[in-house]
């Protein structure tokens, strides 16, 4: 399994955002010590925003790649749709719901079987949860002390598209959120227009080269 790591908050501080969202990340934070600091490019100012928005989901760029393609080709904005994506993927919502404190945790928590989606184990932290799917701390996984805590210390902060359910520990994707109701700092216009380039650069190579290919033979 794919994982981005390094240190949390070092990656914060760099990144001039805490994607992490541990609220003592950017406490050491100096000026100097992001690169938006410094006076970016175009091209720059494209590039972080979409490595923000990665760091925030903990995606690898190929799977980043991949949610890309997919949102494309959605009849929603493709920001929106990709915002979509990477929010209902199951480590995410596992965190949402304050199963955990981070979204490496989450992950974790979901690898190593803690949770149920519609009755069924899912331990595959991509795993894209539908609109009124369940998911539900195993039984057994209950008796942990700081899974509870977690859960009943985040009970009241719920965000409009999710439901928790106390009794159960468990919660539902009712609906899929619009764009104002995912808590990220992102400029995801900014991203599109990076991941636009980047595929009209690979396209241009692809086609040289096959232009290349034909002209030798």
């Amino acid at each position: 399994m794919a994982k981005m790591m390094g240190p949390r908050f070092k990656q914060c501080r760099r990144l001039g955002l805490n994607v992490c969202g541990h609220p003592k990340a950017m406490n050491r934070a100096t000026k100097g010590t992001a690169r938006n600091d410094k006076k970016l490019s175009d091209y720059g100012t494209q590039l972080l925003e979409k490595q923000r928005l990665r760091a925030y989901y903990g995606v690898m760029e190929k799977q980043f790649a991949n949610y890309f393609e997919k949102a494309s080709k959605s009849r929603e904005l493709t920001g929106h749709a990709l915002i979509n994506l990477l929010e209902c993927r199951l480590d995410n919502l596992v965190y949402r719901l304050g199963f955990a404190n981070s979204i490496r945790q989450a992950r974790q928590m979901v690898v190593h079987g803690h949770f149920l989606v519609n009755g069924k184990k899912v331990d595959i932290p991509s795993f894209n949860v539908s609109v009124g799917d369940e998911i539900k701390l195993r039984e057994k996984s209950q008796k942990n002390v700081m899974f509870k805590e977690n859960f009943e210390s985040n009970i009241l902060n719920v965000l409009p598209y999710l439901s928790k359910d106390e009794a159960n520990f468990s919660g539902v994707l009712q609906r899929y959120p619009e764009r104002t109701e995912v808590p990220i700092e992102i400029n995801e216009v900014l991203v599109v227009d990076k991941a636009l380039e980047t595929i009209g650069k690979k396209w241009y190579s692809r086609e040289n080269k096959t232009v290349l290919m034909a002209e030798k033979l």
